[in-house]
């Protein structure tokens, strides 16, 4: 019963959201379509790379459009239902989130419910647009498995997404306003995931695998279902299970969250 009446008081939190954006409709669309035919354009960007050159250090442009669509549409997921955390400096100078500290729910919960930024829905369409012409192109046998390994790979995805616009507003607990290199970290995450992490150097592999772990969200997934062996020599149970760590990424976020807000001085104000 709590659980379904949290999630009743969600989707409430979600409607007024909604309502409130849909109330400039125009402008609702323009933004829109406008992060569509940015991220579109920079997808053009990609085809005309291979146009010229035919592949990437073997990789095809089918190959990479699965890469891209992943990372994307997770990304615009994560960036919609995550928009919360990521305006959560502005509740800490205000001192609005002393409010959310005296209400009988969790604090995970109510930053998150603060916003859906409906605007994201451009991205996501692109994105998995991008995903799907992928899937029809690739010579590829698209079984449960694999269905249920994609699906898992974008979850994962929105997992560690969420999990870095997470570790973003613990930040402001220390620091007010949040570091930069957060968002270097989160948006420049997006453009190397979208390639294997194989054209990259071993120290940029390695940050991406055991320090950002984007790698296990997209890369080893990406190899299992393209049935390609890995150069780097990943055992292929790995590639299989690789999306359930994001989700453990997301639960080691929310718990360092949980240690900012334990140690939270209110401003005063």
């Amino acid at each position: 019963m709590n659980v379904l009446n949290t999630l009743h008081l969600y989707f409430r939190y979600i409607g007024i959201s909604i309502r409130s954006q849909m109330q400039y409709k125009a402008s609702f669309i323009m933004s829109a379509v406008g992060h569509m035919f940015v991220c579109l354009i920079e997808f053009v960007g990609i085809w005309a790379l291979f146009d010229r050159f035919g592949s990437l250090r073997g990789w095809t442009l089918p190959e990479i459009a699965l890469f891209y669509g992943i990372a994307h549409t997770a990304f615009a997921l994560a960036e919609g239902f995550s928009r919360g955390f990521d305006i959560f400096p502005s509740m800490v100078r205000s001192g609005d989130f002393d409010r959310l500290l005296l209400r009988p729910r969790s604090t995970v919960f109510q930053v998150m419910a603060q916003e859906l930024q409906m605007m994201r829905i451009g991205r996501f369409l692109q994105g998995l647009g991008i995903l799907l012409w992928a899937a029809f192109s690739l010579n590829v046998v698209w079984t449960l498995p694999r269905i249920l390994l994609t699906i898992g790979a974008v979850l994962g995805g929105v997992s560690i997404f969420s999990g870095f616009f997470v570790l973003q507003a613990t930040m402001s607990f220390w620091t007010i306003d949040t570091l930069e290199i957060v968002n270097t970290i989160t948006y420049g995450g997006v453009e190397t995931a979208q390639y294997p992490l194989t054209i990259y150097r071993t120290w940029f592999r390695r940050f991406f695998t055991f320090v950002v772990p984007l790698a296990l969200i997209n890369y080893f997934p990406a190899l299992a279902i393209l049935d390609r062996p890995d150069p780097l020599g990943t055992p292929e149970f790995l590639k299989w299970i690789s999306p359930l760590l994001g989700f453990l990424f997301l639960l080691v976020t929310l718990r360092i969250w949980q240690f900012g807000v334990r140690h939270y001085s209110s401003t005063g104000s």
